[in-house]
């Protein structure tokens, strides 16, 4: 018997109806369960065939185990490894190279220096940086934002130089972005399951929390046509199987603003019925071709484009 195993945090919704919808099928030979994890032993952790990583971005604890996992040959959805060394400014970089657009960013160094470091630890750094040749490039209104994580935690809106440097200054040892503002017409939320399966979600993100998927944008077949092969590229850049990207639209162009949600938020009480019911059976639906496909012992990750082709010297495009 393969088992599909979902590994989870607070959320209820998504993990039980994915189980229950999967076992569902009735498929011959594949089953699905919340993960059970009663002790972790390096080089042993092959129960699951296929695992459904919903809370290693918030326990290191079950990260190592799913690199664990994934020795042992488990199909981890995500790429622990991938997903470990992952993140925003990154994949803005990996953006601008494979020609997908998105908004002037620059990276910060943390304005209070790291534990167990002085200055000399950052002997390479100009001090002051370039603060007019960052402020000309970004523009103002800008967003700053960590470089790395998610759920609009230490997020800002800055309306000039002087009001960067005031929230600057409460960021702590956090890496922060600082990104132009588009302003934009039009929004969406593309769910990417598989590299292969898009819903594409108006979305609007100036809304409360619980009416953000309520708008009335109406993209045009040839618009959702372009968005679709944006989602599909940079997730089969990034090597995703599970990932959301945000798109904002100014003056028909479609921006990609973020798209490091490796695990994306599945509420049914926040993406609503028809969001929700299409993402349990395309996740389900996929979960069961990643066990039909499983190999024992074999690495059954999935690779992003990026790490294949630097692995073998080729261009990114």
């Amino acid at each position: 018997m393969k088992k599909i195993g979902v590994l989870f945090g607070k959320e209820r919704s998504f993990p039980t109806a994915f189980i229950e919808r999967v076992n569902s099928k009735k498929v011959d030979g594949i089953t699905a369960e919340a993960v059970h994890i009663d002790k972790v032993v390096q080089g042993d952790a092959a129960n699951y065939a296929v695992i459904i990583d919903r809370i290693s971005q918030d326990v290191p604890f079950y990260r190592a185990f799913l690199k664990d996992a994934a020795i042992c040959g488990t199909a981890v959805i995500n790429n622990p490894f991938w997903w470990s060394a992952d993140e925003k400014f990154f994949n803005n970089c990996l953006a601008v190279k494979i020609g997908v657009p998105v908004p002037k960013t620059v990276i910060l160094p943390s304005h209070d220096h790291p534990d167990d470091t002085s200055d000399q630890s950052f002997s390479n750094l100009a001090y002051p940086l370039d603060w007019k040749g960052i402020f000309d490039y970004v523009g103002f209104p800008a967003y700053m934002k960590p470089f790395a994580g998610g759920g609009w935690k230490n997020v800002y809106r800055l309306n000039d130089l002087e009001d960067f440097f005031a929230k600057h200054s409460e960021t702590g040892q956090l890496v922060m972005l600082l990104q132009e503002e588009i302003v934009f017409d039009e929004y969406y939320r593309c769910y990417c399951i598989g590299g292969k399966y898009v819903r594409i979600m108006p979305y609007e993100p100036r809304n409360p929390h619980h009416l953000r998927y309520t708008s009335d944008f109406s993209p045009s077949p040839e618009r959702l046509k372009e968005m679709e092969e944006i989602v599909l590229k940079i997730n089969h850049y990034l090597g995703y199987d599970f990932n959301t990207v945000e798109l904002a639209l100014r003056d028909g162009v479609p921006y990609a603003i973020d798209f490091c949600n490796p695990a994306p938020d599945a509420e049914l009480t926040s993406v609503g019925e028809e969001n929700f019911e299409w993402v349990v059976e395309t996740a389900a639906t996929y979960a069961i071709e990643r066990a039909a496909s499983h190999q024992p012992n074999r690495d059954n990750l999935t690779w992003g484009e990026y790490v294949k082709r630097s692995a073998n010297h080729q261009p990114l495009i």
